[in-house]
């Protein structure tokens, strides 16, 4: 299987100006982990995570004066929706993070997270046991 067959394509984007109050609430109005943050003056993209944003609260930081952009990671691996998923595991698991922004062309297509790995492998991997039955 491959990142194409697992990612989520509903991606939300934000600018670095977002609070992270506005961050967390879009996030989950769209029951989503991460937000690809789009910084217009750098032309680069950075992933901020549910886990960045409760970091910030539990070292009590104002999330409505801390921005996205001060807790963004700006050194993203990428993931390419013609990864496998052992390929985009194996970068997580490398990485030490549990989502990846996948770029095909010029922009984010989706967002493939542990969660949307293992909601592929578990049918995957059930289907031959259950087979032998």
């Amino acid at each position: 299987m491959f990142v194409h067959d697992a990612m989520s394509t509903v991606v939300l984007t934000i600018g670095p100006a977002h609070t992270l109050r506005q961050a967390a609430r879009l996030m989950s109005a769209r029951r989503i982990g991460a937000a690809v943050v789009h910084d217009p003056d750098t032309c680069g993209l950075g992933i901020l995570t549910e886990r960045d944003v409760l970091n910030a609260v539990g070292a009590g930081q104002d999330p409505d004066v801390e921005t996205a952009g001060a807790h963004t990671t700006a050194d993203v691996v990428f993931a390419s929706p013609a990864w496998t998923l052992d390929k985009a595991a194996e970068a997580m698991t490398h990485g030490g993070f549990r989502h990846l922004i996948v770029l095909d062309g010029d922009g984010p297509v989706g967002i493939v997270s542990v969660r949307d790995i293992i909601r592929c492998w578990v049918p995957a991997r059930r289907r031959p046991a259950e087979m032998a039955r």
